[in-house]
């Protein structure tokens, strides 16, 4: 037996060391070799050291591999798909064939046992055709495996686009809610409400009449009750025919006993109220062209400018592309201050020099907003004129020349009323529909007035719906107008 590595390394005890004349120096080389010695089984305790530390490493299990940003969103399903028709029948055949390669390969061995080499011949070619069958099958057998394979995996990713694709959905409504929340929020925190706006109307206007006929003890309803009422009425700013009809329509309850006291009596009257002004009116700036065309008319002092701008905010806050026209070109400070709303809202302006002709600059504004995909347009026009033209005339050319630009448009024609001038604010709105065919109206400053019951008026006479009601600067003080919440303001 071969000494081991340690063995063959010994060094003799130094007591076994020859000493003579050379014992000094025997010495230092025992001294030399010893040294030697233990460096070269410290180096190789070291390797082994580490060869067993490496071994370890390489046994131990890999750590999984965190997922990247790029790993996707969705898991993808596992589908499993039962084997076809022809899968099981390939199958089938294979093992039958196999069968009968083995049973044809134990008859040949038993004839060739017993001499029979001839026969043992012909079963062998028998055995090596259904060997060649079992192999053809198993081979179409695992073509047809591959081919479910491949549709569990299509089916797979289809399932896995359609989650996707629904949590995306979900993300984006979810978004869309919380937006549409924080919008109404804001406007909440930042817009005055209708029944504030209305403050006056209901503390000094015709509302105030009716609450001091109605308060008080119960009482029945008799001609002094309907004299008050007419009186009422007549005085306040809701119209000569408005007041007459809900007079007259009082007075044939009470002949008919419909009525049992005043209280009953204001009832009728809020829900004939809540009749006339319920005449829906369009507020999503939308629904015509591209690009939706909004013709604005109303005499100077309206807050026609005013309003246009807030329309330009509200509409660039929902996304929309806004062109404005400078079409009162008679008046510089209008495109002046256009200009500082359109800045504001994010629009784009179009405006002409000062007495050019209005119809050109609106044109322009059009052809403009077409070219560059704009999804509105709001056309200011003027107010008054300082021409031998009269301005109805010139708001009707307006109107034919914005149909040329865009068949079809404007597509609302929108009157900006200052709702302080009462019964006044009704004359201008027969006078402007008339010529220009009013599609719905913008009451301004229905904070500042008690004449809010114009609203009534207004959609009694002329039928017309008001689409927006102002009740303060900012722009959520430009509000949509809503025909309950209008009679709750009132009557509440």
């Amino acid at each position: 037996m071969q000494p081991s590595l340690l063995a063959q390394l010994t060094v003799p005890p130094v007591s076994e060391v020859k000493t003579g004349d050379g014992g000094l120096d025997s010495t230092l080389i025992t001294i030399v070799i010893a040294a030697a010695v233990l460096v070269m089984v410290l180096l190789l305790v070291r390797t082994l050291y580490v060869r067993r530390k490496a071994a370890r490493a390489l046994a131990a299990p890999k750590a999984l591999a965190p997922q990247t940003a790029t790993a996707p969103l969705v898991e993808l399903p596992k589908v499993v798909l039962p084997a076809g028709e022809a899968e099981v029948l390939r199958l089938a055949e294979a093992e039958a064939a196999r069968k009968s390669a083995e049973e044809l390969r134990s008859q040949r061995a038993a004839l060739a046992a017993e001499g029979k080499g001839a026969e043992a011949q012909a079963l062998k070619d028998q055995e090596e055709a259904a060997k060649k069958l079992a192999y053809q099958a198993q081979k179409s057998a695992e073509a047809e495996e591959k081919k479910r394979h491949e549709a569990e995996r299509e089916e797979s990713k289809r399932l896995a686009a359609e989650l996707l694709a629904t949590a995306r959905a979900e993300e984006a409504a979810a978004k869309a809610a919380a937006a549409a929340e924080e919008k109404v929020r804001i406007e909440a925190q930042a817009g005055q409400t209708l029944s504030g706006g209305l403050q006056k109307t209901k503390n000094e206007g015709f509302m105030s009449g009716l609450n001091r006929l109605f308060g008080g003890a119960p009482r029945a309803i008799d001609e002094g009750v309907l004299a008050e009422l007419e009186e009422v009425l007549f005085t306040a700013d809701i119209g000569v025919k408005t007041a007459q009809g809900l007079v007259t329509m009082a007075r044939d309850k009470a002949k008919r006993n419909e009525l049992a006291s005043a209280d009953k009596l204001k009832d009728v009257i809020r829900t004939e109220v809540a009749r006339i002004v319920d005449l829906r009116a369009s507020h999503t700036l939308g629904g015509g062209g591209p690009p939706h065309v909004i013709m604005v008319v109303g005499v100077n002092g309206s807050g026609k400018t005013t309003t246009i701008g807030k329309l330009a905010a509200k509409a660039t806050a929902a996304g929309k592309k806004v062109v404005l026209a400078a079409g009162d070109t008679f008046r510089a400070a209008a495109a002046e201050q256009l200009d500082v709303w359109a800045v504001r809202a994010h629009a784009q302006l179009v405006k002409g020099k000062e007495d050019s002709d209005p119809s050109a600059v609106i044109f322009e504004a059009i052809k403009l907003a077409k070219e560059n995909g704009a999804d509105l347009v709001i056309a200011d026009t003027a107010g008054r004129l300082h021409t031998k033209t009269p301005l109805m005339e010139e708001l009707k050319k307006v109107k034919r020349v914005i149909d040329k630009a865009l068949p079809g448009a404007p597509h609302e024609v929108l009157l900006v009323l200052d709702s302080t001038n009462g019964q006044n604010a009704i004359m201008q709105a027969r006078q402007f529909h008339d010529a220009v065919g009013i599609t719905a109206i913008a009451l301004t400053k229905l904070d500042g007035t008690a004449k809010g019951g114009v609203i009534i008026g207004i959609c009694d006479e002329l039928k017309l719906p008001v689409a927006w009601a102002g009740v303060g600067e900012k722009v959520a003080d430009l509000r949509p107008f809503e025909p309950k919440e209008f009679v709750q303001a009132l009557f509440d």
